[in-house]
């Protein structure tokens, strides 16, 4: 397989293009793919022009219950025992 070096502009728009396609389902792979490209930056200015997009899908994540690779936060795991246990009663 042959590799494509992607320029500056290409990494942005493919990580807009991530942003503005991910689903529940595809987050944890398309944020990981985005990092990467990030990651893959020369300069610190195109890291910046990259940073809404990265917000957004972290914050995707985080909305989506994923935070962590897909783990419970603490206080949904104590939100979900009290109401198990309001059920049992």
């Amino acid at each position: 397989m042959k590799l494509v070096m992607l320029s500056a502009e290409e990494k942005l728009a493919e990580i807009r293009r991530l942003y503005f396609r991910t689903t529940k389902q595809s987050i944890q792979d398309d944020l990981a793919k985005a990092l990467d490209l990030l990651k893959s930056m020369n300069s610190e200015e195109e890291r910046e022009r990259a940073t809404v997009y990265m917000e957004g899908l972290a914050q995707m994540r985080k909305d989506w219950g994923l935070a962590g690779g897909g783990k419970k936060s603490k206080e949904e795991r104590r939100k979900r025992k009290k109401d198990e246990g309001r059920n049992e009663k």
